[in-house]
Protein backbone atom coordinates (compact mmCIF):
# COMPACT_ATOMS: atom_id res chain seq x y z
CA UNK A 1 0.00 0.00 0.00
CA UNK A 2 1.16 3.89 -0.58
CA UNK A 3 -0.29 6.87 1.02
CA UNK A 4 -2.97 4.85 2.98
CA UNK A 5 -5.32 7.43 5.05
CA UNK A 6 -8.63 8.16 5.99
CA UNK A 7 -8.04 12.46 6.31
CA UNK A 8 -6.08 15.24 4.75
CA UNK A 9 -3.70 14.60 7.61
CA UNK A 10 -0.95 12.84 6.21
CA UNK A 11 1.38 12.29 9.60
CA UNK A 12 -0.75 10.34 11.46
CA UNK A 13 0.17 6.62 11.42
CA UNK A 14 -2.57 4.09 10.25
CA UNK A 15 -2.99 0.56 11.14
CA UNK A 16 -4.70 -1.01 7.50
CA UNK A 17 -5.87 -4.06 6.46
CA UNK A 18 -7.32 -5.05 3.75
CA UNK A 19 -10.81 -7.43 2.48
CA UNK A 20 -11.47 -9.07 -0.62
CA UNK A 21 -14.94 -9.04 -1.45
CA UNK A 22 -17.48 -11.01 -4.21
CA UNK A 23 -20.94 -9.32 -4.43
CA UNK A 24 -20.40 -7.88 -0.98
CA UNK A 25 -19.58 -11.19 1.03
CA UNK A 26 -15.93 -11.23 2.35
CA UNK A 27 -13.59 -14.53 1.36
CA UNK A 28 -10.29 -13.00 2.41
CA UNK A 29 -8.87 -10.58 4.90
CA UNK A 30 -5.60 -9.60 5.35
CA UNK A 31 -3.59 -9.07 8.67
CA UNK A 32 -3.30 -5.68 10.28
CA UNK A 33 -0.24 -3.72 9.57
CA UNK A 34 0.31 -1.48 12.61
CA UNK A 35 1.22 2.52 12.65
CA UNK A 36 2.24 2.44 8.49
CA UNK A 37 0.95 4.55 5.65
CA UNK A 38 3.12 2.32 3.43
CA UNK A 39 2.14 -0.99 4.40
CA UNK A 40 3.38 -4.29 3.10
CA UNK A 41 1.58 -7.47 3.69
CA UNK A 42 3.27 -9.90 2.08
CA UNK A 43 0.29 -12.58 1.79
CA UNK A 44 -0.93 -14.83 -0.92
CA UNK A 45 -4.50 -16.35 -1.46
CA UNK A 46 -5.78 -18.16 -3.90
CA UNK A 47 -10.24 -18.08 -4.70
CA UNK A 48 -12.03 -19.81 -7.46
CA UNK A 49 -13.15 -16.73 -10.23
CA UNK A 50 -16.16 -15.80 -10.96
CA UNK A 51 -17.46 -13.74 -14.00
CA UNK A 52 -17.80 -10.60 -11.64
CA UNK A 53 -15.87 -8.18 -10.60
CA UNK A 54 -13.81 -8.19 -7.41
CA UNK A 55 -13.87 -5.64 -4.76
CA UNK A 56 -11.02 -4.61 -2.32
CA UNK A 57 -11.32 -2.38 0.51
CA UNK A 58 -8.81 -1.10 2.59
CA UNK A 59 -9.85 -0.40 6.43
CA UNK A 60 -8.49 1.50 9.24
CA UNK A 61 -8.45 -0.90 12.55
CA UNK A 62 -9.35 0.29 15.66
CA UNK A 63 -11.11 -0.04 18.89
CA UNK A 64 -14.26 0.18 18.04
CA UNK A 65 -15.19 0.71 14.62
CA UNK A 66 -13.05 0.80 11.67
CA UNK A 67 -12.72 3.76 9.37
CA UNK A 68 -13.24 3.19 5.74
CA UNK A 69 -9.86 4.31 4.11
CA UNK A 70 -10.53 3.27 0.23
CA UNK A 71 -12.09 0.70 -1.77
CA UNK A 72 -11.60 -0.40 -5.85
CA UNK A 73 -12.32 -3.35 -8.18
CA UNK A 74 -10.07 -5.94 -9.99
CA UNK A 75 -11.20 -6.44 -13.31
CA UNK A 76 -10.51 -10.58 -15.37
CA UNK A 77 -9.70 -9.06 -17.74
CA UNK A 78 -6.48 -7.72 -16.72
CA UNK A 79 -5.11 -11.03 -15.78
CA UNK A 80 -3.31 -13.25 -18.06
CA UNK A 81 -2.99 -16.95 -17.92
CA UNK A 82 -0.43 -18.03 -15.84
CA UNK A 83 1.62 -14.74 -15.88
CA UNK A 84 2.65 -13.58 -12.44
CA UNK A 85 1.92 -9.40 -12.83
CA UNK A 86 1.71 -6.25 -10.44
CA UNK A 87 -1.14 -4.24 -10.49
CA UNK A 88 -1.87 -0.99 -9.18
CA UNK A 89 -5.03 -0.23 -8.40
CA UNK A 90 -6.31 3.23 -7.23
CA UNK A 91 -7.74 3.75 -4.17
CA UNK A 92 -11.16 5.47 -4.35
CA UNK A 93 -12.74 7.92 -2.87
CA UNK A 94 -9.45 10.71 -3.34
CA UNK A 95 -9.26 13.05 -0.19
CA UNK A 96 -6.09 14.56 -0.81
CA UNK A 97 -3.81 15.38 -3.82
CA UNK A 98 -1.67 13.12 -3.05
CA UNK A 99 -3.72 9.64 -3.97
CA UNK A 100 -3.33 6.14 -2.33
CA UNK A 101 -2.65 3.12 -4.12
CA UNK A 102 -2.63 -0.69 -3.24
CA UNK A 103 -0.43 -3.19 -4.98
CA UNK A 104 -1.56 -6.98 -5.82
CA UNK A 105 0.09 -9.73 -7.49
CA UNK A 106 -2.49 -11.23 -9.26
CA UNK A 107 -2.12 -14.86 -11.60
CA UNK A 108 -5.08 -16.55 -13.19
CA UNK A 109 -4.33 -20.22 -13.75
CA UNK A 110 -6.75 -22.76 -15.43
CA UNK A 111 -7.70 -25.98 -13.57
CA UNK A 112 -10.72 -28.65 -13.54
CA UNK A 113 -13.74 -27.28 -11.58
CA UNK A 114 -13.13 -29.96 -9.09
CA UNK A 115 -9.33 -29.53 -8.65
CA UNK A 116 -9.77 -25.78 -8.40
CA UNK A 117 -12.78 -26.13 -5.73
CA UNK A 118 -11.04 -28.95 -3.84
CA UNK A 119 -7.40 -26.42 -3.71
CA UNK A 120 -9.34 -23.71 -2.33
CA UNK A 121 -11.01 -25.23 -0.14
CA UNK A 122 -7.79 -26.56 0.98
CA UNK A 123 -6.16 -23.16 1.43
CA UNK A 124 -9.14 -21.75 3.48
CA UNK A 125 -9.30 -24.67 5.86
CA UNK A 126 -9.29 -22.34 8.65
CA UNK A 127 -12.25 -19.93 7.51
CA UNK A 128 -15.00 -21.44 8.64
CA UNK A 129 -17.81 -24.06 8.00
CA UNK A 130 -19.38 -22.26 6.29
CA UNK A 131 -17.14 -21.58 3.79
CA UNK A 132 -16.11 -24.98 2.98
CA UNK A 133 -19.82 -26.26 2.75
CA UNK A 134 -19.89 -24.01 -0.16
CA UNK A 135 -16.79 -24.77 -1.72
CA UNK A 136 -16.08 -28.70 -0.88
CA UNK A 137 -17.71 -31.09 -3.24
CA UNK A 138 -20.27 -33.31 -1.34
CA UNK A 139 -21.28 -36.40 -2.06
CA UNK A 140 -24.22 -36.75 -0.26
CA UNK A 141 -27.38 -35.17 1.63
CA UNK A 142 -28.18 -35.74 5.10
CA UNK A 143 -31.68 -34.67 6.21
CA UNK A 144 -32.44 -34.63 9.70
CA UNK A 145 -36.38 -33.85 10.87
CA UNK A 146 -36.32 -33.00 15.13
CA UNK A 147 -39.72 -33.22 16.05
CA UNK A 148 -39.73 -33.48 19.94
CA UNK A 149 -38.29 -34.45 23.23
CA UNK A 150 -40.10 -36.73 26.11
CA UNK A 151 -39.46 -37.98 29.39
CA UNK A 152 -36.23 -35.31 29.89
CA UNK A 153 -35.17 -35.57 33.13
CA UNK A 154 -36.59 -33.25 35.95
CA UNK A 155 -33.29 -32.39 37.94
CA UNK A 156 -32.85 -30.06 34.98
CA UNK A 157 -35.23 -26.85 34.92
CA UNK A 158 -34.88 -24.21 32.30
CA UNK A 159 -34.64 -24.12 28.63
CA UNK A 160 -34.28 -27.15 26.33
CA UNK A 161 -32.23 -27.37 22.39
CA UNK A 162 -30.54 -29.62 20.90
CA UNK A 163 -26.97 -29.76 18.98
CA UNK A 164 -26.09 -31.89 15.82
CA UNK A 165 -22.28 -32.05 14.60
CA UNK A 166 -21.12 -33.92 11.55
CA UNK A 167 -17.26 -33.53 10.85
CA UNK A 168 -16.89 -29.48 10.83
CA UNK A 169 -20.70 -28.53 10.36
CA UNK A 170 -22.86 -27.82 12.79
CA UNK A 171 -26.28 -27.27 13.76
CA UNK A 172 -28.11 -25.51 17.15
CA UNK A 173 -31.92 -25.79 17.20
CA UNK A 174 -34.18 -23.03 18.89
CA UNK A 175 -35.12 -23.00 22.31
CA UNK A 176 -38.22 -24.78 24.09
CA UNK A 177 -39.65 -25.14 26.81
CA UNK A 178 -39.31 -27.78 29.90
CA UNK A 179 -40.19 -30.85 30.32
CA UNK A 180 -41.59 -32.34 26.60
CA UNK A 181 -40.04 -29.36 24.24
CA UNK A 182 -41.64 -29.23 20.36
CA UNK A 183 -39.14 -27.98 17.81
CA UNK A 184 -40.42 -29.36 14.72
CA UNK A 185 -37.49 -28.18 12.67
CA UNK A 186 -35.65 -29.23 9.32
CA UNK A 187 -32.33 -28.94 7.57
CA UNK A 188 -29.57 -30.45 5.89
CA UNK A 189 -26.05 -31.20 6.45
CA UNK A 190 -23.71 -32.36 3.75
CA UNK A 191 -21.68 -35.47 3.63
CA UNK A 192 -18.08 -35.10 2.37
CA UNK A 193 -15.87 -38.22 0.77
CA UNK A 194 -12.62 -36.89 3.27
CA UNK A 195 -15.41 -37.24 6.04
CA UNK A 196 -16.61 -40.34 7.59
CA UNK A 197 -17.46 -39.60 11.01
CA UNK A 198 -20.61 -40.45 12.97
CA UNK A 199 -23.14 -37.91 13.68
CA UNK A 200 -23.09 -36.69 17.11
CA UNK A 201 -26.50 -35.20 18.78
CA UNK A 202 -26.47 -33.52 22.07
CA UNK A 203 -29.23 -32.11 23.77
CA UNK A 204 -28.90 -29.24 26.78
CA UNK A 205 -30.74 -27.44 29.01
CA UNK A 206 -30.20 -22.89 29.36
CA UNK A 207 -30.44 -21.92 32.80
CA UNK A 208 -30.31 -18.48 34.55
CA UNK A 209 -29.55 -15.05 33.05
CA UNK A 210 -26.26 -16.21 32.48
CA UNK A 211 -27.16 -19.18 30.43
CA UNK A 212 -25.80 -21.87 32.61
CA UNK A 213 -25.66 -25.02 30.23
CA UNK A 214 -25.97 -28.56 31.55
CA UNK A 215 -26.15 -31.47 29.63
CA UNK A 216 -28.94 -33.93 29.77
CA UNK A 217 -29.78 -37.71 28.00
CA UNK A 218 -33.20 -39.02 27.51
CA UNK A 219 -35.77 -39.36 24.85
CA UNK A 220 -35.54 -37.09 22.20
CA UNK A 221 -37.51 -37.88 18.27
CA UNK A 222 -36.03 -37.20 15.42
CA UNK A 223 -35.80 -38.44 11.74
CA UNK A 224 -32.92 -38.40 9.25
CA UNK A 225 -32.95 -39.47 5.51
CA UNK A 226 -29.96 -40.16 3.63
CA UNK A 227 -29.54 -38.99 0.12
CA UNK A 228 -26.27 -40.48 -0.91
CA UNK A 229 -27.35 -39.54 -4.70
CA UNK A 230 -29.94 -37.61 -5.69
CA UNK A 231 -31.87 -37.59 -9.44
CA UNK A 232 -31.24 -33.87 -10.70
CA UNK A 233 -33.34 -32.41 -13.49
CA UNK A 234 -33.36 -29.03 -14.83
CA UNK A 235 -36.62 -26.91 -15.59
CA UNK A 236 -35.58 -23.96 -17.85
CA UNK A 237 -37.79 -20.93 -17.91
CA UNK A 238 -37.59 -18.13 -20.57
CA UNK A 239 -40.82 -15.76 -19.79
CA UNK A 240 -43.56 -17.71 -20.00
CA UNK A 241 -41.87 -20.70 -22.21
CA UNK A 242 -40.62 -23.30 -20.14
CA UNK A 243 -38.90 -26.38 -20.89
CA UNK A 244 -37.30 -29.57 -18.80
CA UNK A 245 -34.53 -31.68 -19.37
CA UNK A 246 -34.10 -35.34 -18.60
CA UNK A 247 -33.59 -36.99 -14.94
CA UNK A 248 -30.11 -38.28 -14.17
CA UNK A 249 -30.34 -41.14 -11.79
CA UNK A 250 -28.15 -41.57 -8.69
CA UNK A 251 -25.63 -38.99 -9.09
CA UNK A 252 -24.65 -35.91 -7.66
CA UNK A 253 -22.69 -34.69 -10.67
CA UNK A 254 -24.55 -34.65 -13.65
CA UNK A 255 -24.10 -34.36 -17.53
CA UNK A 256 -27.23 -33.95 -19.18
CA UNK A 257 -25.49 -32.17 -22.84
CA UNK A 258 -28.96 -31.36 -23.29
CA UNK A 259 -29.54 -28.63 -26.20
CA UNK A 260 -33.10 -26.47 -26.11
CA UNK A 261 -34.14 -23.79 -28.23
CA UNK A 262 -36.51 -20.67 -26.75
CA UNK A 263 -38.12 -17.94 -29.25
CA UNK A 264 -36.63 -14.63 -27.80
CA UNK A 265 -39.78 -12.12 -28.35
CA UNK A 266 -37.96 -9.48 -26.16
CA UNK A 267 -33.73 -9.84 -25.97
CA UNK A 268 -34.06 -8.06 -22.27
CA UNK A 269 -35.52 -11.43 -20.96
CA UNK A 270 -33.64 -13.32 -18.40
CA UNK A 271 -32.91 -17.09 -18.10
CA UNK A 272 -33.45 -19.19 -15.52
CA UNK A 273 -32.55 -22.47 -14.59
CA UNK A 274 -33.84 -24.46 -11.76
CA UNK A 275 -32.19 -27.74 -10.83
CA UNK A 276 -34.53 -29.87 -8.71
CA UNK A 277 -34.65 -33.45 -7.68
CA UNK A 278 -37.12 -35.79 -8.68
CA UNK A 279 -37.38 -37.33 -4.84
CA UNK A 280 -39.90 -35.58 -3.97
CA UNK A 281 -39.58 -32.58 -6.13
CA UNK A 282 -36.79 -31.17 -3.85
CA UNK A 283 -34.85 -27.36 -5.06
CA UNK A 284 -31.24 -27.70 -5.45
CA UNK A 285 -30.53 -24.55 -6.92
CA UNK A 286 -31.70 -21.68 -9.26
CA UNK A 287 -29.37 -19.72 -11.47
CA UNK A 288 -30.57 -16.60 -13.57
CA UNK A 289 -28.75 -15.28 -16.88
CA UNK A 290 -29.75 -11.64 -18.62
CA UNK A 291 -29.72 -12.71 -22.51
CA UNK A 292 -28.19 -9.22 -22.69
CA UNK A 293 -24.69 -10.43 -21.05
CA UNK A 294 -24.75 -13.92 -23.44
CA UNK A 295 -21.40 -14.23 -24.97
CA UNK A 296 -21.92 -16.63 -27.55
CA UNK A 297 -20.12 -19.72 -27.72
CA UNK A 298 -18.54 -19.80 -24.64
CA UNK A 299 -19.19 -21.74 -21.28
CA UNK A 300 -20.10 -20.38 -17.84
CA UNK A 301 -19.80 -21.80 -14.31
CA UNK A 302 -22.37 -20.20 -11.62
CA UNK A 303 -22.72 -21.19 -8.58
CA UNK A 304 -26.13 -22.08 -7.73
CA UNK A 305 -28.45 -19.83 -5.58
CA UNK A 306 -31.33 -20.17 -3.46
CA UNK A 307 -35.16 -19.42 -4.74
CA UNK A 308 -34.69 -16.14 -4.03
CA UNK A 309 -31.33 -15.87 -6.00
CA UNK A 310 -29.91 -13.32 -2.94
CA UNK A 311 -27.52 -16.01 -1.32
CA UNK A 312 -25.76 -18.40 -3.20
CA UNK A 313 -26.57 -22.21 -2.40
CA UNK A 314 -24.78 -25.59 -2.68
CA UNK A 315 -22.95 -26.78 -6.01
CA UNK A 316 -22.34 -25.02 -9.17
CA UNK A 317 -24.03 -25.53 -12.91
CA UNK A 318 -22.20 -25.22 -16.54
CA UNK A 319 -24.10 -23.67 -19.09
CA UNK A 320 -23.42 -22.81 -22.58
CA UNK A 321 -25.86 -20.33 -24.47
CA UNK A 322 -26.19 -18.72 -27.70
CA UNK A 323 -28.62 -15.98 -28.59
CA UNK A 324 -29.77 -14.87 -32.42
CA UNK A 325 -31.43 -11.77 -32.85
CA UNK A 326 -31.83 -8.50 -34.76
CA UNK A 327 -30.35 -5.41 -33.16
CA UNK A 328 -32.40 -3.15 -34.73
CA UNK A 329 -35.41 -5.29 -33.97
CA UNK A 330 -34.96 -5.78 -30.35
CA UNK A 331 -34.17 -1.90 -30.26
CA UNK A 332 -37.95 -1.37 -31.57
CA UNK A 333 -39.08 -3.89 -29.56
CA UNK A 334 -37.90 -2.07 -25.88
CA UNK A 335 -40.07 1.06 -26.87
CA UNK A 336 -43.13 -1.83 -26.62
CA UNK A 337 -44.96 -3.33 -23.85
CA UNK A 338 -43.27 -6.29 -22.16
CA UNK A 339 -45.09 -9.02 -22.40
CA UNK A 340 -46.79 -10.39 -18.43
CA UNK A 341 -45.26 -13.40 -17.25
CA UNK A 342 -48.49 -15.65 -16.23
CA UNK A 343 -46.85 -17.90 -13.67
CA UNK A 344 -45.42 -14.78 -11.58
CA UNK A 345 -46.60 -15.30 -8.16
CA UNK A 346 -48.57 -12.91 -5.71
CA UNK A 347 -46.32 -10.96 -3.88
CA UNK A 348 -46.81 -10.99 0.15
CA UNK A 349 -46.00 -8.36 2.43
CA UNK A 350 -42.25 -8.99 3.85
CA UNK A 351 -40.70 -6.94 6.46
CA UNK A 352 -37.01 -7.10 4.81
CA UNK A 353 -38.50 -6.46 1.59
CA UNK A 354 -39.71 -3.22 2.74
CA UNK A 355 -37.24 -2.22 4.58
CA UNK A 356 -34.59 -2.51 1.29
CA UNK A 357 -37.07 -0.75 -0.86
CA UNK A 358 -37.03 1.48 2.01
CA UNK A 359 -33.31 1.87 1.89
CA UNK A 360 -33.24 1.98 -1.83
CA UNK A 361 -35.30 5.55 -1.62
CA UNK A 362 -33.29 6.62 0.72
CA UNK A 363 -30.44 5.99 -1.32
CA UNK A 364 -31.71 7.93 -3.93
CA UNK A 365 -32.87 10.66 -1.82
CA UNK A 366 -30.18 10.99 -0.61
CA UNK A 367 -28.10 11.60 -3.74
CA UNK A 368 -30.36 14.28 -4.57
CA UNK A 369 -30.28 16.39 -1.25
CA UNK A 370 -26.26 16.24 -2.09
CA UNK A 371 -27.05 17.77 -5.44
CA UNK A 372 -29.41 19.94 -4.00
CA UNK A 373 -26.95 21.09 -1.31
CA UNK A 374 -24.07 21.58 -3.58
CA UNK A 375 -26.12 23.57 -5.71
CA UNK A 376 -27.55 25.85 -2.30
CA UNK A 377 -24.09 25.95 -1.92
CA UNK A 378 -23.05 28.14 -4.69
CA UNK A 379 -26.35 30.71 -4.03
CA UNK A 380 -24.34 30.63 -0.77
CA UNK A 381 -20.89 32.03 -2.11
CA UNK A 382 -19.49 29.20 0.48
CA UNK A 383 -16.79 29.21 -2.43
CA UNK A 384 -16.53 32.24 -4.08
CA UNK A 385 -14.55 30.73 -7.29
CA UNK A 386 -16.92 27.79 -7.49
CA UNK A 387 -20.26 30.23 -7.17
CA UNK A 388 -18.40 32.67 -9.60
CA UNK A 389 -17.64 30.01 -12.09
CA UNK A 390 -21.99 28.80 -12.02
CA UNK A 391 -23.12 31.87 -12.11
CA UNK A 392 -21.13 32.58 -15.40
CA UNK A 393 -22.22 28.83 -16.77
CA UNK A 394 -25.89 29.84 -15.76
CA UNK A 395 -25.55 33.17 -17.56
CA UNK A 396 -24.62 31.63 -20.65
CA UNK A 397 -26.27 28.79 -20.61
CA UNK A 398 -29.75 30.39 -20.37
CA UNK A 399 -29.05 33.12 -23.22
CA UNK A 400 -28.17 30.32 -25.14
CA UNK A 401 -30.44 28.15 -24.56
CA UNK A 402 -32.10 25.60 -27.27
CA UNK A 403 -34.58 23.06 -26.34
CA UNK A 404 -31.99 20.73 -28.29
CA UNK A 405 -29.91 21.20 -25.90
CA UNK A 406 -31.30 18.79 -23.26
CA UNK A 407 -31.12 15.95 -24.51
CA UNK A 408 -27.80 16.54 -25.97
CA UNK A 409 -26.31 16.78 -22.34
CA UNK A 410 -27.83 13.87 -21.38
CA UNK A 411 -26.24 11.94 -23.93
CA UNK A 412 -23.03 13.42 -23.23
CA UNK A 413 -23.56 11.94 -19.88
CA UNK A 414 -24.04 9.15 -20.92
CA UNK A 415 -20.77 9.14 -22.80
CA UNK A 416 -18.75 10.17 -19.80
CA UNK A 417 -19.96 7.70 -18.18
CA UNK A 418 -19.28 5.14 -20.45
CA UNK A 419 -15.53 6.21 -20.89
CA UNK A 420 -15.47 6.39 -16.77
CA UNK A 421 -16.81 2.67 -17.11
CA UNK A 422 -13.99 1.80 -19.72
CA UNK A 423 -11.56 3.42 -17.59
CA UNK A 424 -12.10 1.63 -14.79
CA UNK A 425 -12.44 4.24 -12.62
CA UNK A 426 -16.12 3.34 -11.48
CA UNK A 427 -18.13 0.10 -11.93
CA UNK A 428 -21.55 -0.04 -12.62
CA UNK A 429 -22.37 -2.91 -9.83
CA UNK A 430 -20.87 -0.84 -6.64
CA UNK A 431 -24.28 0.40 -5.32
CA UNK A 432 -26.07 -3.07 -5.95
CA UNK A 433 -23.00 -4.84 -3.95
CA UNK A 434 -23.25 -2.33 -1.68
CA UNK A 435 -27.17 -2.33 -1.42
CA UNK A 436 -26.77 -6.26 -0.42
CA UNK A 437 -23.73 -6.17 1.74
CA UNK A 438 -26.13 -3.85 3.75
CA UNK A 439 -29.37 -6.10 3.52
CA UNK A 440 -27.24 -8.96 4.54
CA UNK A 441 -25.79 -6.78 7.58
CA UNK A 442 -29.51 -6.58 8.34
CA UNK A 443 -30.59 -9.74 8.46
CA UNK A 444 -27.79 -10.74 11.24
CA UNK A 445 -29.25 -7.81 13.46
CA UNK A 446 -31.06 -8.87 16.60
CA UNK A 447 -34.80 -9.01 17.81
CA UNK A 448 -34.43 -5.34 19.47
CA UNK A 449 -32.72 -4.43 16.58
CA UNK A 450 -35.54 -5.70 14.13
CA UNK A 451 -38.04 -4.01 15.86
CA UNK A 452 -36.19 -0.59 15.65
CA UNK A 453 -35.56 -0.82 12.52
CA UNK A 454 -39.51 -1.94 11.69
CA UNK A 455 -40.48 0.89 13.70
CA UNK A 456 -38.19 3.05 11.45
CA UNK A 457 -39.37 1.94 8.25
CA UNK A 458 -43.14 2.58 9.21
CA UNK A 459 -42.25 6.12 10.88
CA UNK A 460 -40.59 7.23 7.50
CA UNK A 461 -43.00 5.48 5.15
CA UNK A 462 -45.62 7.56 7.37
CA UNK A 463 -43.84 10.72 7.16
CA UNK A 464 -43.51 10.73 3.54
CA UNK A 465 -47.28 9.92 3.06
CA UNK A 466 -48.26 12.71 5.27
CA UNK A 467 -45.95 15.46 3.27
CA UNK A 468 -47.74 14.17 0.12
CA UNK A 469 -50.84 14.59 1.44
CA UNK A 470 -50.39 17.86 2.94
CA UNK A 471 -48.83 19.33 -0.22
CA UNK A 472 -52.00 17.65 -2.29
CA UNK A 473 -54.31 18.65 -0.11
CA UNK A 474 -53.27 22.32 0.48
CA UNK A 475 -53.36 22.99 -3.46
CA UNK A 476 -56.59 21.52 -3.94
CA UNK A 477 -57.93 23.79 -0.66
CA UNK A 478 -56.06 26.79 -3.10
CA UNK A 479 -58.50 26.31 -5.34
CA UNK A 480 -61.89 25.86 -2.66
CA UNK A 481 -61.22 29.03 -1.10
CA UNK A 482 -60.74 27.28 2.17
CA UNK A 483 -59.08 30.22 3.01
CA UNK A 484 -60.43 33.04 0.92
CA UNK A 485 -57.27 35.36 1.53
CA UNK A 486 -55.02 32.91 0.17
CA UNK A 487 -56.88 32.12 -2.20
CA UNK A 488 -57.32 35.56 -3.71
CA UNK A 489 -53.48 36.04 -2.94
CA UNK A 490 -52.73 33.15 -4.97
CA UNK A 491 -55.21 34.32 -8.42
CA UNK A 492 -53.66 38.08 -8.09
CA UNK A 493 -50.10 36.01 -8.28
CA UNK A 494 -50.95 34.16 -11.60
CA UNK A 495 -52.75 37.02 -13.10
CA UNK A 496 -48.82 38.63 -12.84
CA UNK A 497 -47.04 35.88 -13.73
CA UNK A 498 -49.85 35.15 -16.48
CA UNK A 499 -49.01 39.11 -18.01
CA UNK A 500 -45.02 38.53 -17.35
CA UNK A 501 -44.94 35.59 -19.48
CA UNK A 502 -47.35 37.33 -22.52
CA UNK A 503 -44.95 40.67 -22.53
CA UNK A 504 -41.87 39.10 -21.24
CA UNK A 505 -39.72 36.35 -22.67
CA UNK A 506 -39.15 33.41 -20.36
CA UNK A 507 -35.48 33.84 -21.74
CA UNK A 508 -35.35 36.98 -19.61
CA UNK A 509 -38.08 35.88 -16.44
CA UNK A 510 -35.34 33.47 -15.94
CA UNK A 511 -32.17 35.26 -15.63
CA UNK A 512 -33.60 37.84 -14.13
CA UNK A 513 -34.57 34.76 -11.16
CA UNK A 514 -30.90 33.34 -11.40
CA UNK A 515 -29.15 37.20 -10.77
CA UNK A 516 -31.38 37.79 -7.75
CA UNK A 517 -30.51 34.18 -6.33
CA UNK A 518 -27.16 34.81 -6.68
CA UNK A 519 -26.68 38.34 -5.66
CA UNK A 520 -28.93 37.95 -2.58
CA UNK A 521 -26.61 36.86 0.11
CA UNK A 522 -24.04 39.28 -1.77
CA UNK A 523 -26.73 42.01 -1.26
CA UNK A 524 -27.61 41.05 2.45
CA UNK A 525 -25.22 38.56 3.89
CA UNK A 526 -28.00 38.06 6.83
CA UNK A 527 -30.41 36.54 4.75
CA UNK A 528 -32.14 33.40 4.93
CA UNK A 529 -32.54 31.53 1.89
CA UNK A 530 -35.81 30.29 1.27
CA UNK A 531 -38.69 28.69 -1.55
CA UNK A 532 -41.43 30.84 -2.20
CA UNK A 533 -43.80 28.36 -3.50
CA UNK A 534 -42.89 26.29 -0.52
CA UNK A 535 -43.54 29.06 1.89
CA UNK A 536 -46.59 29.77 0.14
CA UNK A 537 -47.84 26.42 0.66
CA UNK A 538 -47.22 25.99 4.01
CA UNK A 539 -49.58 28.85 4.96
CA UNK A 540 -52.22 26.51 3.84
CA UNK A 541 -54.19 24.39 6.00
CA UNK A 542 -54.13 20.53 4.87
CA UNK A 543 -57.55 18.76 5.33
CA UNK A 544 -56.43 17.61 8.99
CA UNK A 545 -55.56 21.28 10.01
CA UNK A 546 -59.05 22.18 8.78
CA UNK A 547 -60.98 19.07 10.71
CA UNK A 548 -58.69 20.27 14.24
CA UNK A 549 -59.31 24.32 13.82
CA UNK A 550 -62.37 24.92 11.73
CA UNK A 551 -63.25 28.20 9.67
CA UNK A 552 -66.52 29.35 9.89
CA UNK A 553 -66.37 32.40 8.03
CA UNK A 554 -69.56 34.86 7.31
CA UNK A 555 -69.24 38.03 5.36
CA UNK A 556 -72.52 40.58 5.32
CA UNK A 557 -72.90 44.41 5.70
CA UNK A 558 -74.57 46.43 8.30
CA UNK A 559 -75.45 49.91 7.07
CA UNK A 560 -72.08 51.10 5.52
CA UNK A 561 -69.96 48.64 7.69
CA UNK A 562 -68.68 45.19 6.49
CA UNK A 563 -69.11 42.60 9.19
CA UNK A 564 -66.70 39.25 8.95
CA UNK A 565 -67.23 36.57 11.63
CA UNK A 566 -65.38 33.50 12.90
CA UNK A 567 -66.29 30.96 15.15
CA UNK A 568 -63.20 29.32 16.50
CA UNK A 569 -63.74 25.96 18.25
CA UNK A 570 -61.47 24.22 20.21
CA UNK A 571 -62.72 20.21 20.03
CA UNK A 572 -58.74 18.68 20.84
CA UNK A 573 -58.40 20.51 24.31
CA UNK A 574 -62.14 20.27 26.08
CA UNK A 575 -60.20 21.06 29.65
CA UNK A 576 -59.20 24.67 28.12
CA UNK A 577 -63.17 25.07 25.96
CA UNK A 578 -64.71 24.50 29.51
CA UNK A 579 -63.04 27.70 30.74
CA UNK A 580 -62.83 29.33 27.60
CA UNK A 581 -65.63 28.75 25.82
CA UNK A 582 -66.17 29.14 21.91
CA UNK A 583 -66.45 33.35 21.15
CA UNK A 584 -67.47 35.06 18.12
CA UNK A 585 -65.31 38.11 17.54
CA UNK A 586 -66.38 40.65 15.30
CA UNK A 587 -63.92 43.28 13.36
Amino acid sequence: GSLLHTSSNLYILYDPYVKFKLEGKQFYKSKVVYKNLNPRWNESFSHPLRDREHQVEVYDKNRTTDDFMGSCSIDLKNLELYRLAAHYLLLFPIITNQTSFICIFGLLSCQKLRDRLHSAQTQRSLEGTKTQSRTRMWTGLLGVTLVEGQDLPQSGVGDVYVRFRLGEQKYKSHVSLWPNPQWREQFDLNQFEDCQEPLQVEVFSKRGRKGEEQQCFNSVWFIISWTGKCNPFCVVEVSNSRLQTHTMFKTVNPEWNKALAFPIKDIHEVIEVTVMDENGDNFLGKVAVPLLTVKNGQQICLFLKKEDLARTYKGTITLEIDVIYNKVRAGIKTFKPKETKLTEETPKFNKKVLAQNIYRVRRISTAVLYTLQYINSCFQWESTQRSLIAFLIFLVTVWHWELFMLPLFLFVLIGWNYFQLSAGKVTSNQDVVSDLHTTQDASRKGLMDKIHMVQEVVLVVQNVLEELANIGERVKNIFNWSVPFVSCLAGLMLFIAATLLYFIPLRYLVLIWGVNKFTKKLRNPYTIDNNEILDFLKRVPSDVQKVRVQFYIRMGRRGNSQKVSALFAVAQFPSVAEIYPPALFDY
